[in-house]
């Protein structure tokens, strides 16, 4: 596994632009309205490979009665590698490592031994989460050109390798990403752990007053139903479970209706602290505040 940068290998200045910077895609792309259907979309997409989602769900149990913390604490941590300073993004990254150093396991349907930090199964959680955030966010109607697609892909090798993947291994451009996932199609199954949390992502447990005397159901079912519309058909043919089964065309117009609806919120309400704190720490208040 890659060694994680020192501070002593960056300048002051580097330390405060962080890892990517305001003139990066990245920084367009993360702090874009469309990301949070891009994040859960990520996550449906995550679950189909099997050993992928043994880890999930053998080591996250509480995720199934509480996932607001769980998807509180990804979301922040993705924000802090884009929008935090250099010693911010690799503090975060050394959290996850050491966690997912003391965890393995045996997953039934394949009977593969694996940890979680195995190489492979970090290159796939990182692919489905650059693919599903660029994919939300050009249906979304975030003006990216074919260029800058590709240098979203080559910024998020940076990201890569901080978890612990090999450069050369990670995708470096749309073509090489979309290369990648055609040779892992065969090794992806919808496992009943996968269909359990395409389950739990579509239908969160709420308390009752939550569910029925708030709006939160609804919204949350919305976002949702786009978040499953915009995986690639072969997926959603995989998981072939009914409902939220929205054309190309309306999941396209739907992201766009939830993107420039966003974009009309107070700014605290359209993401989160982290990212205005980066915002205002490197760009000033007035950058990417469209």
């Amino acid at each position: 596994m890659t060694a994680l940068p020192r501070p002593g290998d960056w300048t002051a200045e580097e330390d405060r632009l962080g890892f990517f910077g305001p003139d990066s895609v990245t920084w367009r792309v993360h702090a874009d309205p469309s990301f949070s259907v891009g994040g859960l979309r990520a996550l449906l997409l995550q679950a189909l490979h099997p050993v992928a989602m043994d880890g999930v769900a053998r080591f996250s149990g509480a995720f199934r009665e509480e996932p607001w913390p769980r998807l509180n604490r990804t979301a922040a941590y993705v924000d802090t590698i884009t929008f935090g300073t250099r010693t911010e993004a690799v503090r975060a990254v050394a959290r996850v490592r050491g966690i997912h150093r003391r965890l393995g396991g045996t997953e039934e349907t394949t009977g593969r031994e694996y940890r979680v930090d195995d190489p492979d199964l970090l290159l796939w959680v990182h692919c489905c989460e650059v693919d599903s955030l660029l994919t939300a966010a050009r249906r979304g109607g975030l003006d990216l050109s074919d260029d800058d697609a590709d240098r979203y892909v080559a910024e998020q090798v940076t990201a890569a390798v901080l978890v612990g993947v090999e450069r050369a291994d990670a995708p470096a451009s749309v073509a090489e990403l979309a290369a990648y996932f055609d040779r892992m199609r065969p090794q992806l199954a919808a496992t009943s752990a996968a269909r359990d949390a395409y389950r739990l992502v579509v239908l969160p447990p709420m308390p009752t007053w939550v569910r029925y005397l708030t709006p939160a159901q609804p919204a949350w079912g919305g976002l949702a139903a786009l978040a499953v519309a915009l995986l690639p058909a072969w997926a959603r043919r995989m998981y072939s479970l009914p409902g939220l089964a929205l054309t190309d065309a309306a999941a396209t117009a739907g992201v766009r209706a939830f993107r420039q609806a966003t974009l009309r919120l107070p700014r605290a309400a359209r993401r989160s602290p982290i990212v205005w704190a980066g915002i205002d720490r490197v760009a000033g208040p007035a950058e990417l505040s469209a």
